[in-house]
């Protein structure tokens, strides 16, 4: 006699064909009983896959994230699960943002027993995370980052700060060094600036390379990044306040005088109490915040 089966959907959305950030969506029927499985993949390069491996890392994370019920989560790069299996026992459903599609099957069969496993087939970089918040709810990022997309990836999710409630990477230590990094450091840059313009930054423990699959070459760590509901300070024009903290980190060693000829004045930065002999790194984001509102826009 057969044995009957009961079936879960598990939902696959594919990237649009046309390169724009619709999405399209496929429905496949997966077993609701654990299956019983072997997962192996070989890690891609061109990807950037590590894959983590440690189960006390893993539980810190999910500790630090704490999920809940209800509340709209989603993974970037969930790889083949060791986080995602922890998260979906916590939540009632899953959005998950995966690009190579090797690893899809891999993934589903290891999680989609677990509650509703929303699969986006896409590269993250082209994602509408807008469009994601569809029902106006806030959401919350959780991911291992892979280290060669990691700092573009963050000013793609700045642009939709305001439907993101908070965001938990494993990051590079480098690049999480640099996000949280105070001015007249080694670290401080124009991520750092951009970041701390539109969040909070709270970083949250070191993870060496021997938690991974393969190992990367380089420490990590993972930080906690909070969206502010109300900036602390603000820039009349957004556009413009970043065109001149990338121009003004173009030249990071060039005193701002000459880092910014093409922008202001040796007079109108000391009219707004800033030394024309000053680095770039020696600046807040207040300060650049500050540069900026003064500039007059009809002489840009």
């Amino acid at each position: 006699m057969a044995r009957r089966w009961d079936a879960k959907i598990v939902s696959y959305f594919f990237a649009s064909p046309k390169g724009n950030n619709s999405i399209s969506r496929v429905d496949r029927t997966v077993s609701k009983r654990k299956p019983k499985y072997s997962v192996r993949h070989r890690p891609r390069k061109r990807f950037g896959q590590h894959f983590l491996h440690d189960a006390q890392v893993l539980d810190r994370i999910v500790r630090a994230v704490y999920p809940k019920k209800g509340e709209h989560i989603v993974e970037i790069g969930p790889g083949l699960g060791a986080l995602t299996q922890h998260l979906l026992k916590q939540v009632s459903g899953l959005d998950v943002i995966e690009l190579d599609r090797d690893v899809i099957p891999k993934l589903v069969e290891r999680c989609g027993h677990l509650g509703e496993l929303r699969v986006h087939s896409a590269d993250v970089l082209r994602v509408d995370f807008t469009q994601l918040a569809t029902h106006g709810e806030p959401l919350r990022l959780v991911g291992n980052l892979p280290y060669n997309i990691s700092t573009p990836l963050l000013f793609h999710l700045l642009t939709h700060a305001p439907v993101i409630k908070d965001m938990h990477f494993m990051l590079q230590k480098e690049v999480a060094d640099r996000l949280g990094a105070q001015p007249d450091t080694h670290h401080y840059g124009r991520l750092s600036v951009m970041i701390q313009y539109r969040c909070q930054v709270q970083p949250l423990f070191m993870v060496t390379a021997n938690a991974f699959t393969p190992p990367p070459k380089v420490n990590s760590a993972v930080v906690r990044i909070i969206p502010y509901k109300v900036p602390p300070y603000v820039a009349a024009d957004e556009s413009f306040f970043a065109q001149l903290v990338n121009r003004a980190f173009s030249h990071r060693r060039k005193t701002l005088r000459n880092a910014l000829k093409e922008f202001i004045t040796t007079e109108e930065l000391i009219s707004v109490d800033i030394d024309p002999t000053a680095r770039p790194e020696t600046l807040g984001v207040s300060q650049f915040v500050k540069l900026s509102n003064a500039l007059d826009v009809s002489t840009r």
